[in-house]
């Protein structure tokens, strides 16, 4: 099953994440190599949010890695949540 991560960022969310950056991506990388991670990226126009994509047998794959993000722990992301998602289409 997947599991989408909205985020929803906090105003100039592009300027305030350097010092969280590189720590965001290992984590995110991490997830990536251990095919937890499907994709995941920033929405634009506007920078208000992104989305990340989770593969795994419950949400808790994806609440466990908002809930270790440094984004999440230091308040550049000022909400978040989780949907299953069902694939119709693609590489199921």
């Amino acid at each position: 099953m997947y599991y989408i991560l909205f985020y929803k960022t906090i105003d100039n969310y592009i300027e305030k994440r350097a010092p969280y950056r590189d720590e965001h991506l290992k984590l995110a990388k991490m997830a990536s190599q251990k095919e937890n991670l499907i994709m995941a990226g920033a929405l634009a126009d506007p920078p208000d949010g992104a989305i990340l994509i989770f593969k795994g047998d419950s949400p808790k794959i994806a609440e466990d890695f908002a809930k270790n993000d440094p984004y999440v722990k230091n308040g550049l992301i000022k909400e978040w949540h989780v949907r299953p998602w069902t694939v119709v289409v693609g590489d199921e």
